[in-house]
C-alpha cells in the first residue's frame, strides 16, 4: 500500500463531513430550529447552530483542498496519460469549487437571516407572512441551497469513487494513451 494513504483518507472523511453536516443541518437542525415557540427564535438558533458549524466546515474545505492537491500530485502521470482521468478530474475540481461557492454563499445568506431573526420566522427557511423583503428573499434562497449543498458534496464523493475505479489496474491499462 504506496502512495497517499493519509491524504485519501483526510479527501474522503472531509467530503464526508460536508455530505453530513450539510445533511443534518438542514433536516435537523433547520427543522428542530422550526419546532421553537417564540418564532424570532426559530432563526436565531438555526443560525447560531450552523455558525457553530462554520469552523469545522471551512478546516474541512481546506483540509480537502490539500488532500486533493496531494492526491493530484502523486497521480500527475496517470492524469497526462489514462484517457478520462484529467476530464474527470477538471470535472471534480469544477463541482468542488461550485459547491464550496454555493456553501459560502449559503453562509452569507444565514449572517443576513441572522440579522433578521428578530422579524420572526415560521422556520429556518421559510418566511412569515408579514416578513420584510430582505428576509423573505434570504429564506427563500436557503431552501433551496439547503438541498444543493449536499447534493454538491454527493457530487464529489461520487466523483472520487469513479476515480478510485479508474486507479484499477485493468482500467489503467485499458485508459493508457500511446
Amino acid at each position: 500500500m504506496a502512495g497517499n494513504l493519509i491524504a485519501r483518507l483526510v479527501h474522503d472523511l472531509t467530503a464526508a463531513a460536508w455530505f453530513g453536516g450539510s445533511l443534518m443541518g438542514a433536516i435537523g437542525l433547520n427543522g428542530a430550529a422550526a419546532e421553537a415557540k417564540d418564532p424570532s427564535e426559530r432563526t436565531r438558533l438555526s443560525s447560531a447552530g450552523w455558525m457553530k458549524w462554520a469552523p469545522f466546515q471551512t478546516a474541512a474545505f481546506a483540509s480537502h483542498l490539500v488532500a486533493d492537491l496531494a492526491i493530484a500530485w502523486e497521480n500527475k502521470g496517470r492524469i497526462a496519460k489514462q484517457e478520462g482521468v484529467a476530464r474527470d478530474t477538471v470535472i471534480k475540481t469544477a463541482v468542488t469549487v461550485v459547491g464550496a461557492a454555493v456553501t459560502l454563499y449559503s453562509g452569507l445568506l444565514g449572517k443576513k437571516v441572522e440579522k433578521l431573526a428578530g422579524e420572526g420566522a415560521e422556520g429556518a427557511t421559510e418566511p412569515r407572512p408579514d416578513a420584510s423583503d430582505e428576509l423573505k428573499a434570504a429564506q427563500k434562497q436557503l431552501k433551496m441551497l439547503q438541498w444543493a449543498i449536499p447534493a454538491f458534496a454527493g457530487a464529489v464523493i461520487v466523483l472520487g469513487a469513479k476515480h478510485g475505479e479508474m486507479q484499477r489496474p485493468k482500467n489503467v491499462f485499458a485508459g493508457l494513451r500511446s
